[in-house]
């Protein structure tokens, strides 16, 4: 039973970075701003630091994720580090096993895998990024099947992972939709819902999962986490400015053109139009912005939405110090 994965009176947050690279700058800087988030989340009490796999996109700079955590968590001492998600459809299972094993060896008890069946970048790059032409995630069960049995053989392979036989890492199985909702209530594993871009499949994708559930090794209660967009700022008005290049992200992404991250700009009514507004303010549904008080308030309405049992925060803020200040306040107000 993983104790870490158990529900508390308080409810945990944790950070979700997208290792960003804004306008003006470079992937080199994203990671050097990714080691001071994380360094800074742990001196403020955050449970996790979770990074994702990303392809094909100018503005991300975590695409080969292993390697990003290894590097975040060489950087930190306490904080559990982990994939938010790797997408295994991208990979060999045996890859993932030794991978994880590895980083699980290098940094005990600090790990996390987060799995994901969707490619993490359009289809054309997905077919880049796969070998095989099959293994698309309608296959997911059968891969994490098999990736699972490299953690904890039943002695009949000949296939060993090393690092990684024998090691107890949590696994997580992420989700937009149903689907991983469904399996992960199946397999009584933890389970993560990407609120922060599908908050429309939120509560039926919650529900499915507890529903469901099936007491396992790994949990003997349902573990439910969403993710939630947060920006705070000294006021209400500095983090609506501050919110409009989230915005302009996911403006561009539903124009097909996405890139770095923009600079935040005065009035954002003038980069889209009604019905562009009014598609980006639905999938931007579970964001929260505003002062502490108001950024608290907002996250209380949704925990008591969602009763989920962790909250992962995606801050996508321009100015670096102003995305620290984020995670500052908001753990200011969320711990008193």
């Amino acid at each position: 039973m993983n104790d870490n994965l158990q529900p508390s009176n308080t409810i945990p947050l944790s950070v979700l970075d997208l290792a960003p690279i804004v306008e003006g700058s470079d992937a080199g800087q994203s990671f050097q701003n990714s080691v001071e988030l994380a360094r800074y989340a742990e001196k403020l009490g955050y449970k996790r630091f979770w990074l994702a796999e990303h392809h094909n996109m100018t503005g991300i700079a975590s695409s080969a994720t292993s390697v990003v955590i290894g590097h975040i968590a060489g950087a930190t001492t306490t904080i559990r580090v982990g994939s938010g998600g790797i997408m295994l459809p991208n990979h060999a299972p045996l890859i993932i096993a030794e991978q994880f094993g590895t980083l699980e060896t290098l940094y005990p008890g600090r790990i996390d895998l987060g799995l994901g069946r969707a490619p993490g970048s359009d289809q054309l790059t997905a077919a880049a990024l796969r070998r095989d032409r099959n293994s698309g995630g309608e296959h997911f069960p059968q891969q994490l099947a098999e990736l699972r049995s490299y953690f904890h053989p039943d002695g009949t392979t000949k296939v060993r992972a090393v690092p990684g036989e024998g090691l107890n890492i949590p696994i997580w199985l992420l989700g937009s939709s149903g689907f991983s909702a469904k399996l992960s209530a199946e397999l009584g594993l933890p389970f993560a819902f990407a609120s922060h871009f599908a908050p429309d499949y939120t509560l039926p994708a919650l529900e499915l999962y507890r529903s469901r559930f099936k007491p396992s090794d790994a949990l003997n209660q349902p573990y439910a986490m969403i993710g939630v967009n947060v920006i705070a700022a000294e006021s209400d008005e500095e983090a609506e400015f501050l919110a409009t290049s989230l915005q302009q992200q996911f403006l561009n992404l539903i124009r097909g053109n996405p890139g770095k991250m923009n600079a935040p700009v005065e009035d954002i009514n003038t980069l889209w139009s009604p019905y562009e507004q009014q598609i980006v303010q639905q999938q931007l549904r579970y964001t929260v912005t505003g002062s502490g008080e108001s950024v608290r308030n907002k996250l209380m309405k949704i925990l008591e939405e969602t009763q989920a049992d962790e909250i992962i925060v995606n801050t996508s803020v321009y100015d670096h110090q102003a995305r620290l200040r984020s995670f500052e306040i908001l753990a200011e107000v969320w711990n008193k």
